[in-house]
């Protein structure tokens, strides 16, 4: 099975520069997750909505123009869920999915951003604990848990072009490394790509204004976790750096499950 997980940087957008129905053709993911669509289902056309081969789920906050989560999916899921269900100020932004399948749960997450001050980072905080929070409520360490999206930092320093530019930075703070640490170190989650391969320059993110990607001075903030229980069904995983359309480009896990 193929998951693919995109921050689209604006699911409109992408579909205006004729890039979406190619990449799904080409790369035939059985489930694609997307982040930052900025789109309310009412503002998509048909051709997005209605994909052949695939259903789609689309979740947007109260905001237009901001945010959003998609998945499409060939496998229909039993359920889907939007937000954690444990306080409106994480769900109102619409960027939490969860779908549960018969072998699995896929959470679909577009995380904060905290660059934006100190308000926004305690909220990006908030928002990292109310996951955990959620994984325990649902007994994680029983269960095949996949977790996918922009999780808006680089865990370590072979995860960012300039580590020491940046200590100062949101996105490559300690406290936000730190977090990414404890799903890893304390609830048992692996970083897939890691799972495969040490090697650097293996970036997702660019900052687009100073035509970073020219030159791969980049961040890998973009992540497929897997839960215990399905590290050894993890075939591979991989970054799709030669894909444009956004200022992220798609990550791809393969398991080795129907």
């Amino acid at each position: 099975m193929k998951l693919i997980s995109w921050n689209v940087n604006g699911l409109r957008a992408l579909q205006r520069k004729e890039l979406f129905q190619p990449f799904l053709e080409k790369y035939q993911p059985d489930i694609l997750c997307m982040q930052e669509t900025k789109s309310h289902r009412e503002q998509l056309t048909d051709d997005i909505l209605n994909v052949s081969g695939y259903t789609s789920y689309f979740e947007s906050g109260v905001r237009k123009g901001y945010s959003g989560v998609a998945i499409y999916s060939k496998v229909e899921p039993l359920s889907i869920q939007t937000g954690f269900k444990l306080d409106d100020i994480f769900d109102q932004e619409g960027r939490i999915q969860i779908a549960t399948y018969e072998k699995f749960i896929l959470i679909n997450i577009y995380f904060p951003n905290g660059g934006s001050g100190a308000e926004r980072l305690a909220y990006k905080m908030k928002f990292y604990a109310a996951l955990l929070q959620y994984l325990e409520g649902i007994d994680y360490s029983n269960k095949k848990i996949i977790i996918t999206g922009d999780v808006n930092t680089a865990h370590t320093e072979i995860d960012l072009a300039r580590p020491k530019e940046n200590l100062k930075t949101s996105g490559f703070l300690p406290e936000e490394r730190a977090w990414i640490d404890t799903l890893i170190q304390e609830y048992g989650f692996s970083d897939t790509l890691r799972l495969k391969t040490d090697k650097p320059e293996l970036y997702t993110w660019w900052d687009m204004k100073t035509r970073a990607r020219d030159r791969n001075i980049g961040w890998r903030i973009d992540y497929f976790f897997v839960s215990e229980l399905l590290k050894d069904k993890v075939k591979d995983a991989y970054i799709l750096s030669d894909v444009y359309g956004s200022d992220h480009c798609p990550v791809v896990l393969e398991l080795d499950i129907e």
